[in-house]
């Protein structure tokens, strides 16, 4: 066999491998401090910072990890008044939807209330067109919710960023959040 024809028969069997492979691995990742469990197609990394949506400082968690392209976030904060639910999840909105430079168009969404969650006109799945933090444009598909959580409820925002609309993988993101019992 020729050095050429060696190299080829290589790169073609390092192809086959690479089709073989799933871009994205999705793995069950447990939270048991916010009561649900998701899935992610990569090994989630953590961050947690203090927000104010408006009812005091709060410490919003995130767990998110990159793949295929494309950002998959979970964010997850306390609220003290399970009443304020349906308005602080407004709030988060319309924080992440300005941050992301969203027109107006950003605000039509359809219900998006899994099981055990709280039945709120605000629990929504969006996909919305916007600009990164890079500047870069971005499609982001998302969802927010609210369940209770003793006597004070727990928000919820999922995301998957991505240049152009990853709807699939979308999908999977979101059917794969299991709030706990």
């Amino acid at each position: 066999m020729s050095r050429s024809t060696v190299r080829l028969s290589m790169a073609a069997s390092a192809l086959a491998l690479l089709a073989c492979s799933p871009a994205l691995d999705w793995r069950s990742v447990p939270l048991p401090e916010a009561g649900i469990t998701l899935s992610l197609p990569c090994k989630p990394e953590r961050a947690a910072r203090p927000v104010d949506l408006g009812a005091g400082a709060v410490e919003l968690s995130m767990v998110g990890c990159r793949a295929d392209g494309a950002t998959f976030a979970l964010s997850h904060m306390p609220l003290a008044d399970p009443s304020q639910a349906g308005a602080a999840l407004a709030r988060w909105r319309t924080a992440v939807l300005a941050r992301m430079q969203a027109g107006p168009q950003a605000q039509a969404g359809a219900a998006f209330v899994p099981r055990q969650a709280l039945d709120l006109p605000q629990s929504l799945r969006m996909v919305v067109r916007g600009r990164g933090a890079d500047g870069a444009e971005v499609v982001a598909e998302a969802v927010w919710f609210a369940r209770l959580e003793g006597p004070q409820a727990r928000l919820y925002h999922a995301v998957v960023y991505a240049p152009q609309p990853r709807t699939a993988a979308a999908d999977t993101f979101f059917t794969g959040l299991a709030l706990q019992q």
